[in-house]
């Protein structure tokens, strides 16, 4: 007769069990330190499956660590981390898009605090100017400058040559042969002669002015006015802000919506 192995005692039991469980704070709860609203409304957006943990749609009671676990409401990450820092700021001209320079030029990242360190999400050419994203969050500076996800920008554009013809802002909005393939096409209006906003959604080597030129008006100013929905006429160049948890939120959502709408069209 075989004998059975006795089970531990009750309250080893309930230990391991406890061991199993996911650890950390009530995910509720997390969303709600994040500026998603009340604890009852969390609770909501989570009983509505619209949030997931680490790939999972999440259920009422779920436990995350903030450090570890990636959490998303409607495909968009949450900032929960600590640590992370976002700033938007607007970059001169003459200031390179790198951490170091060679020529011993200006560097974006001498304009914004020593701590913690961070870098630029996309660049701006030495002669640009306008709004540039600062972080030291990787996952979203991955998310942003991924070509898929089609995040927009818009400029404002001074060229040379007077008023574009009506020829040169159709060819924009169809898109622009250019010697690394055809553009996207762009959104484009022309509030003043030889003045125009340009809204894209690609990040090629200088290709606002590229586009120009290939139509005859090569640029001689350049301005970055938005980065999706983030944007800021009252910041100065050389000034530099913390992004607000709402227009934090409004820029994720945008990298997840556009993203979306790509697999859409591939599909």
């Amino acid at each position: 007769m075989t004998e059975r192995t006795p089970e531990p005692p009750l309250w080893e039991q309930w230990a391991q069990r406890s061991a199993e469980l996911p650890q950390g704070e009530r995910l509720q709860k997390v969303l709600a330190a994040t500026g998603y609203g009340s604890r009852r409304v969390c609770e909501d957006l989570i009983a509505a499956g619209r949030v997931t943990v680490n790939g999972d749609v999440a259920i009422l009671g779920r436990r995350v660590d903030p450090d570890t676990d990636s959490i998303e409401v409607d495909g968009a990450p949450i900032g929960v981390r600590p640590g992370l820092v976002y700033y938007l700021l607007n970059k001169p001209i003459g200031v390179v898009t790198t951490a170091s320079d060679t020529h011993g030029r200006r560097t974006v990242v001498q304009l914004v605090p020593e701590q913690p360190r961070v870098f630029s999400i996309g660049r701006l050419d030495v002669d640009t100017e306008g709004l540039l994203l600062m972080t030291n969050d990787g996952q979203l500076a991955n998310r942003i400058a991924h070509p898929s996800r089609g995040v927009e920008k818009e400029y404002l554009v001074v060229v040379r040559g007077g008023t574009v013809s009506a020829g040169g802002l159709r060819t924009l909005r169809d898109g622009v042969e250019l010697e690394d393939g055809r553009t996207a096409p762009a959104r484009v209006s022309q509030p003043d002669p030889g003045v125009l906003r340009l809204v894209v959604h690609e990040g090629r080597n200088r290709q606002v002015r590229r586009m120009c030129e290939a139509i005859g008006y090569p640029v001689e100013r350049l301005v970055r006015t938005r980065i999706g929905p983030i944007a800021d006429r009252t910041l100065k160049p050389g000034d530099w802000r913390e992004l607000t948890t709402e227009e934090w939120r409004a820029l994720t959502e945008a990298v997840a919506d556009a993203a979306a709408s790509t697999i859409g069209a591939r599909e």
